[in-house]
């Protein structure tokens, strides 16, 4: 399970916080002012902001201008032209000349440029406390795009310093999403949680990504019941149909098989089992939980439509359902399909079993001996055996005898060839008697 980080994960929030600020900066120098003023009483801080002077906002104002309109080049030489006066500035002046840069940077998609030049604005001493908190906040997401994981985090860390009241579970998933991806899964696992169920104890539903991210983490972790517990959530809440595929998975993988064949079956009732890796999974659980019939239909549906291929694998599994339902029959001609694609004897054995039970003893014989052809069986002395049962019902002894002792040398079948030998040569001598009265 792996997550991809990009620009998406916080689409246009910097744009958005540096439209805020500059809002709050360019509405007039006088409000400005008085917007200082109310950010060092409302916020308690000790450090006095200084006032934007109106030769700087009337450069910032241009610079607005021209980043609405999408001209970057144009903004950035008029941002150039502030800059080179800096030594004039205030505090707060400069850091709303690196806010824009940023903002700009980040717009024309330069992220490496947009992360120094917010890195410039909490660098300030004297600015509002929301500019800094919230260009942490940018910055923090910023690097975590960029795959600046443990700078991610740091900037996280240099926000929660300088907060004074919850933090808010935004910050805690931003937070996981970073130690997630530098691999510490335990640190993620301790953020992600405590993001979910502040949100739950508040009486909110937490966001769908929130969930993925906990599955995630606690399947790095090797938790599988904290990931069901998670895929069961994500299923209540937001009923996609791969959290049924998913949920049957760990199921499975928590060796709760009856669980697994009850959700995957539902889910295939309703239609959501599409894929060929999930069709094939549904087969299995029908052979294993002893419905061979509906393993067999499912098998040969996804084959015709084209679901799943027709190749080895799936004609031999086929072949095996229809074997197991009793459908030899239908067996047959799949079994057939499969051998020849077989560089092995053993789908010829198989073959050969099946008509031995059909009573073509004829195609039992063909089989077998094709079977032994190719060689590499797994039983080489079934595929005798079944030739000494075959060549008995044709009344050739002597060659059923020949086969029955073949199949003597091998362990597994030595048990029921000496049998049958035993039974053969009775039957042999009986019919020998008999065709001597006969004669006579």
């Amino acid at each position: 399970m792996t997550m991809q980080m990009n620009k998406t994960v916080f689409p246009h929030f910097i744009l958005a916080m540096g439209a805020i600020f500059f809002a709050a900066s360019l509405a007039s120098v006088s409000s400005t002012s008085a917007y200082a003023q109310e950010q060092k009483a409302s916020e308690k801080r000790t450090v006095k902001v200084p006032a934007m002077r109106s030769r700087v906002y009337d450069q910032l104002a241009r610079a607005q201008s021209a980043a609405d309109e999408d001209n970057v080049s144009e903004a950035i030489e008029i941002l150039d032209v502030v800059q080179s006066k800096i030594n004039s500035m205030n505090s707060y002046e400069i850091a709303m000349m690196h806010n824009f840069y940023g903002f700009i940077y980040y717009a024309d998609e330069d992220f490496d440029n947009a992360i120094k030049s917010f890195e410039n604005v909490v660098a300030q001493d004297a600015i509002p406390e929301t500019l800094k908190q919230t260009t942490l906040f940018s910055l923090a997401q910023l690097h975590l795009m960029r795959g600046n994981f443990a700078s991610s985090i740091e900037a996280l860390d240099r926000w929660e310093a300088n907060n004074t009241g919850a933090v808010p579970p935004k910050n805690l998933v931003i937070k996981a999403q970073a130690y997630y991806q530098n691999k510490q899964y335990a640190e993620a696992a301790e953020f992600i949680t405590a993001a979910v169920e502040g949100h739950e104890a508040e009486g909110m539903l937490p966001d769908e990504g929130w969930l993925i991210l906990q599955r995630a983490v606690y399947y790095e972790l090797k938790q599988p019941e904290k990931v069901k517990d998670v895929i069961l959530k994500l299923l209540r809440l937001y009923e996609d149909p791969k959290y049924w595929i998913q949920l049957a998975g760990m199921y499975g993988e928590l060796e709760m098989e009856q669980e697994q064949f009850a959700i995957m079956e539902a889910a295939y009732q309703q239609g959501y089992v599409e894929s060929a890796s999930d069709t094939f999974n549904m087969a299995q659980l029908y052979y294993f939980h002893q419905a061979p019939y509906k393993c067999a239909r499912l098998m040969e549906s996804a084959i015709d439509n084209g679901t799943l291929e027709s190749n080895l694998r799936n004609l031999k599994f086929l072949s095996q359902c229809w074997t197991q339902a009793k459908e030899n029959e239908k067996a047959v001609p799949v079994m057939q399909a499969a051998a020849t694609m077989s560089d092995n004897g053993d789908l010829d054995a198989q073959l050969g079993q099946i008509y031995l039970n059909l009573e073509q003893w004829d195609d039992a014989i063909e089989a077998s001996q094709t079977a032994l052809e190719k060689g590499d069986l797994t039983s080489q002395g079934t595929a005798h055996l079944v030739l000494g049962m075959a060549y008995y019902n044709k009344r050739r002894f002597v060659d059923a005898l020949n086969q029955l002792a073949e199949a003597e040398k091998h362990t597994g079948s030595r048990g029921m060839a000496q049998q049958w030998r035993r039974y053969v040569e009775g039957e042999k001598r009986s019919y020998e008697t008999i065709q001597a009265d006969l004669s006579s």
